[in-house]
Parts: C-alpha cells; sequence; structure tokens
C-alpha cells in the first residue's frame, strides 16, 4: 500500500529518495508522479473528488516547488482546500530556506520541508515523524 507521495520532476532527487526508503525497507510505500498536474490528478482525480485509494492511503506528501505543468504552490493550494486530503501532512522539497515560496507555504499550511540536496536520513526522519508506524 502506498503511503508516501512524491511529487518531484528531478531524477536525481527521486533516486535519493528511492534509495533512502529501499535502505529502510518502505520502498514500496512510495509513489512517484514527476509533475503537479498528475499529483493533483492522482490525488483528487479530474473533478476533484478524490478516489478512496489515493485519499485514504496516502500519509505524506513531499512536495517540490519547481514543478511543471502545475507548481507546487497551485498543488499545495488545492491540497490543502479539499477536505479529503487537507489532513495529509505536506513537506516541501526546496532549495533555500529563504525562497519566498517556502514562506508563502508555511502559510498554506505545510508541516515541514527539506533542503536540496537531499540527504537520505533526513526522508526517513520525516517519514518517522509524520506517518505513524504500522505493525508488519
Amino acid at each position: 500500500m502506498t503511503t508516501v507521495l512524491l511529487i518531484e520532476d528531478n531524477s536525481d532527487d527521486i533516486e535519493l529518495a528511492h534509495r533512502a526508503f529501499e535502505k529502510a525497507g518502505m520502498a514500496d510505500k512510495v509513489r512517484v508522479v514527476m509533475d503537479g498536474t498528475e499529483a493533483l490528478e492522482y490525488l483528487l482525480g479530474p473533478d476533484d473528488s478524490p478516489s478512496q485509494a489515493a485519499a485514504s492511503s496516502i500519509k505524506l506528501i513531499l512536495l517540490d516547488l519547481n514543478l511543471p505543468k502545475t507548481p507546487g504552490l497551485a498543488v499545495l493550494r488545492r491540497i490543502r482546500l479539499n477536505p479529503a486530503t487537507r489532513h495529509i501532512p505536506v513537506v516541501i522539497l526546496t532549495v533555500s530556506r529563504k525562497e519566498p515560496d517556502l514562506l508563502q507555504s508555511f502559510t498554506m499550511g505545510i508541516s515541514d520541508y527539506l533542503i536540496k540536496p537531499l540527504e537520505a536520513d533526513r526522508f526517513i526522519q520525516i517519514y518517522k515523524k509524520y506517518v505513524r508506524t504500522e505493525p508488519a
């Protein structure tokens, strides 16, 4: 079952995240989408009516701010406006603590952020912080 949605278009960052989750035995819990439009369709469906599977299984969203098609802030806004997804913790992936979009994302209710280049151990810390570990 997917519990983490990684919304990232950089193949190096995707590979690092995959290796980190694989090392922790959680690679099968991560779904990757590479642009904002694909992320919204996966989470909310074509008519902003989340599919039961996506809305109920996602426990954490890792969201890059600089995405093709639909920008990260627009994705975050739609996630926070929809009752079925507004409770999901969203962790922003960014290149700078001073990025204006990062500041705006805090006002929109993000849970945390990770600075790129990403460190594998931070992925696992974030996962453990926001996703309740389930018995095997």
